[in-house]
């Protein structure tokens, strides 16, 4: 059947250890950010710079940070970026276990401090379902009386081994937005890296994949027209916090997201929920 437990990491962080005849993972109750994910038999499905410290209070620099209630810079330039759920304490509500597969659920209190950036009535959720692919959902529920609406991001690093050799694939159609000029066409299906690459596309098919030199992922996601296609290259690796100046080598993320005209409107009780599954193909 396997084992679901929590452990404390060596610089104090709970953390919850996934050990199921199908795989192993990690997910920290902080951001409720899972950061490790091993398919039994293959290569981990995730990548964390060996350059974070993995202290209290900041976002770990890998795995799969949940960026909300916003995405990127809010129009507040005092707000921290992409949000402030990531650097918070999760509460673990529910265990389960089907047969090797393990469901979990992780629900985020908004504090009183936190209303300064997020006044409203809405309750959010993380839910994971781990065998041999991982699925991460990202719940909004507005409880308020009057509609509100907000960005959102499963910001997924993935190890690609070498960033010369990789190849994006599944973007015919879509359109993006880079450094802030577009929207231009994706005129290709596939993308190559030779340079700093921060796309956000919208108008974007539900999979992609990345070819790398160790095989297929394959990521799609629910109830997401929009994505983030992001390698910071090299001047900006050396300005970025907890990154090695190489590490834009041997990673990439794809992010599923709902942002631009993708952004989540909820009316009163609505419920939205983006997900994003993972696997090697």
């Amino acid at each position: 059947m396997g084992s679901v437990t929590t452990k404390k990491h060596a610089n104090g962080l709970d953390y919850v250890d996934v050990n199921t005849p199908l795989c192993k993972a990690r997910i920290f109750l902080q951001g409720a950010q899972i950061d490790y994910f091993e398919p039994v038999g293959k290569k981990p499905l995730l990548w964390v710079s060996s350059a974070d410290d993995y202290e209290p209070g900041n976002g770990i620099r890998g795995g799969i940070p949940v960026c909300w209630p916003w995405f990127g810079m809010s129009d507040n330039p005092d707000f921290p970026q992409h949000g402030f759920a990531r650097t918070r304490l999760w509460s673990l509500e529910s265990v389960k276990m089907r047969d090797q597969v393990v469901d979990l659920k992780f629900t985020l209190k908004v504090s009183e401090e936190d209303k300064q950036y997020w006044p409203h009535d809405t309750e959010v959720e993380v839910l994971m379902t781990l065998s041999d692919t991982l699925s991460v959902s990202l719940v909004n529920i507005n409880k308020s009386d009057y509609e509100i609406s907000l960005t959102q991001a499963l910001h997924t690093y993935f190890p690609i081994e070498d960033i010369h050799q990789l190849k994006a694939s599944g973007f015919t159609g879509s359109k993006f937005i880079e450094f802030g000029n577009g929207p231009f066409a994706q005129e290709q299906d596939g993308v190559d890296f030779t340079r700093e690459t921060d796309r956000v596309y919208t108008d974007l098919g539900e999979t992609q994949e990345l070819h790398t030199p160790d095989g297929i992922i394959e990521v799609s996601r629910e109830n997401s027209t929009s994505a983030v296609l992001w390698n910071p290259w090299i001047d900006k690796s050396v300005r970025l916090s907890r990154f090695n100046s190489d590490d834009y080598l041997t990673m990439v993320c794809l992010e599923a997201a709902n942002v631009l005209e993708d952004k989540v409107v909820l009316a009163p009780n609505e419920t939205h929920t983006l997900t994003t599954h993972i696997r090697w193909k």
